[in-house]
């Protein structure tokens, strides 16, 4: 469920850079509100830690099963060992029960090597789609900025230059253009 909400608070970042006015004379920069990205990004990363707690946990988990495994293994082992010095003197079921114990022995280790490489691969694939999720957020955050700089300091410089006038001197132009003054 949080990974969801991640994702829509990703998409909101995404849909508001998306949807954002074009900076003057520039149709690859734009004007965000700073306040509501940096909303987004601040929910982003408080939920992190939900998604990070949630690996842990299964790591947890898988460690506690194997753990378990490992007792179950070992009390196996000593009924098994039992059985064996009470029946001593039938070779033939001594024999049976050193062939089941490896067995399940065997059978075990492969399902705790299975678990652990299945809880591996999930809790890796995990970390990398929130690391993506949040690098992509990221690199949109920065270029946002990067175009708004460049368009401000676009803008100062015309300003400074006297190519462009200032935004009092736009208005009053207008209005003499209209007739309106």
């Amino acid at each position: 469920m949080e990974e969801k909400d991640l994702q829509r608070l990703l998409d909101m970042l995404y849909g508001m850079i998306d949807e954002a006015k074009s900076a003057p004379f520039s149709a690859e920069r734009c004007t965000i509100n700073r306040d509501e990205a940096l909303d987004i990004l601040t929910e982003i990363r408080s939920r992190m830690p939900l998604e990070i707690k949630k690996a842990q946990e299964l790591i947890r988990a898988r460690e506690e099963y194997i753990a378990s495994a490992k007792k179950e293994v070992e009390k196996m082992l000593r009924q098994a060992d039992l059985d064996a010095k009470t029946i001593v003197s039938e070779s033939e079921t001594l024999q049976r029960a050193r062939m089941k114990s490896a067995e399940i022995i065997h059978r075990a280790e492969e399902r705790t090597s299975e678990l652990y490489r299945v809880a591996n691969a999930y809790t890796e694939d995990a970390l990398r789609r929130t690391e993506e999720a949040i690098q992509m957020a990221l690199d949109e955050v920065r270029q946002s900025r990067v175009r708004f700089r460049a368009a401000s300091n676009e803008q100062m410089q015309q300003i400074r230059s006297g190519s462009a006038p200032e935004p009092e001197e736009k208005s009053e132009e207008k209005l003499e253009e209209n007739g309106e003054n």
